[in-house]
């Protein structure tokens, strides 16, 4: 449990620390901007598998008894968590983390019209999922941590983008979208644009949810099926 816990504060510090706007540009400023991508996102990834090494190996106490029924929470919502994560990845978003940030075209948002932090919800629904089937001490500080930060995430970025690009300009960006995921389509603020997201990314989604699904059990030693 202590490399868990030594993990889990390292991972956040790395990206709480660079978030920081004069720690960002002395870091940019140093490196350039491509590196410091380039970097902080490898980084990133060997930090996570860091985390997820030490949640495999954590010790931990069994709190409650899985129901066999909670195994289906994960099965369901993963589909969509991947499918965000595949759009943030491939759809450009100037709203929140994303790829291509001059091409946004409010006309044409993509995943943008169900929310504007796609890559944000995407790990808070991966986390609230894997809360369901898994009632353990080390579970509930994993997927318990990353939820807490993930639904805090969308408050800190809008006051970030805001701020970098202006009120006038966010304002008129964010008036089709909203940051809980289909918010701003229920009040008819927004039209859920299914064609920007595209029958590729669904089609990736669908690819990587499957080796996520088959490769779960020869990574975390637990197979995903219900």
């Amino acid at each position: 449990m202590a490399e868990l816990l030594i993990s889990l504060g390292v991972f956040i510090a790395f990206h709480i620390v660079p978030a920081i706007a004069p720690v960002r540009r002395v870091l940019v400023s140093a490196v350039g901007l491509k590196v410091y991508i380039v970097g902080y996102s490898f980084l990133s990834l060997a930090l996570l598998a860091w985390v997820s090494w030490a949640y495999v190996n954590a010790d931990t106490t069994v709190l409650w008894s899985q129901w066999p029924w909670t195994r289906w929470v994960p099965a369901l919502v993963m589909p969509v968590s991947c499918l965000m994560l595949v759009s943030t990845l491939s759809e450009p978003n100037a709203l929140s983390v994303g790829v291509r940030a001059d091409q946004f075209d409010p006309a044409r948002p993509g995943i943008v019209s169900i929310t504007r932090h796609p890559l944000i919800w995407a790990l808070a629904l991966w986390a609230l999922a894997h809360l369901a089937p898994n009632g353990d001490t080390a579970s509930l500080l994993l997927f318990g941590l990353f939820a807490v930060l993930a639904l805090f995430g969308p408050w800190s970025l809008d006051r970030k983008k805001r701020r970098e690009m202006g009120t006038a300009k966010w304002l008129h960006l964010t008036q089709f979208t909203s940051s809980v995921p289909f918010w701003a389509v229920v009040r008819g603020r927004a039209r859920l644009d299914l064609r920007g997201i595209g029958g590729r990314r669904a089609l990736a989604a669908g690819v990587l949810y499957l080796v996520l699904l088959l490769g779960h059990e020869w990574a975390i030693g637990v197979s995903p099926f219900p």
